[in-house]
Order: structure tokens, then sequence, then C-alpha cells
């Protein structure tokens, strides 16, 4: 057998290959995954207790989703299905990959779970909001379909 000079190694990089998965139960890795990953999307989060996971996973309004490498969640995100007196629409909250993971297509594999959720449950628009700041994933949402809107969003916080 002929040895392999270091020097010629060839480094191959192999895609994450992960599955989307709908969460049915709080688990405490879920909170444990979410301690881990919220902060990477603002880190001025609170880290939702089990009691406030375990009202998420119950809503039939909220599909919570996550995207595990192997046993590892390394992204998770939410799509609500809700009616308006004009539609019957979704929303796109929480997309966040693990900083390791970004730049696999993980994200994508979720929002793309996320719309076929809204599909499957009769949304005839699914919307969402980024940072301007989030350049990776303001790329991501037009080559998905997703348009800018010409809006302003508001906010009042009632704590």
């Amino acid at each position: 057998m002929v040895g392999i000079d270091p020097a010629q190694r060839l480094l191959v990089l192999v895609p994450v290959t992960v599955q989307i998965e709908s969460v049915r139960e709080a688990t405490p890795e879920l909170q444990s995954a979410l301690a881990r990953l919220l902060p990477q999307l603002n880190p001025h989060l609170a880290i939702p207790s089990l009691d406030h996971l375990a009202a998420v996973v119950a809503d039939p309004a909220v599909t919570l989703l996550v995207a595990r490498d192997g046993d590892t969640i390394v992204g998770t995100a939410a799509v609500i299905v809700y009616l308006t007196p004009i539609w019957l629409k979704a929303r796109i909250e929480d997309v966040v990959v693990d900083e390791g993971s970004r730049g696999r297509g993980v994200g994508e594999s979720l929002v793309r779970e996320c719309v076929e959720v809204a599909r499957a449950r009769g949304a005839g628009i699914v919307e969402l909001q980024s940072a301007r700041v989030r350049e990776a994933a303001n790329r991501l949402y037009p080559r998905l379909g997703f348009e800018l809107r010409d809006s302003n969003v508001y906010r009042l916080t009632l704590r």
C-alpha cells in the first residue's frame, strides 16, 4: 500500500445532510439547543422556559421545526398560520442556523419546509421579516421567491 503525502491530500467538503423535523414535545434538549441558537439570532432574546416551549408546541397555529445534523439540533424556525378578515396567512419566525452549519443549505431547507407547512395548511400568503444586517438571509429569501415589500414595521412592546 502506498502512503499519501500529506501535502497532496485533497480537502473534500461534504454537504451537511440535515433532517427537518416538526417538534412534538418540549424537551430539555430543545431548550438547550434554543439556548445556543437564539443568541446567534439576537443576543437580547430571553431563552424560553420549558413551560413556554410546551405552550408553543401545543398551539395549533404554530409549527416549530428543527434541523438535525445527526443527533444535534443545528437550526430552528417556526411557521404560524392564522386567519385574518382577508387571508389565511402564514408567518415565518425565528429562523436561525448554528454558525458552524451556515452556508450548507440548512436555512434554505428550514424555510422551504416552513413554506410547505403553510401550503399544506391552506395559507394563501407567507410573510417573514429579516434584519438588514443578516446578509445571507436577505440573499436567500428572494432566491426562494419572497419579494421585498415596501412597508414599515412598527412594534409596541407591552412589557
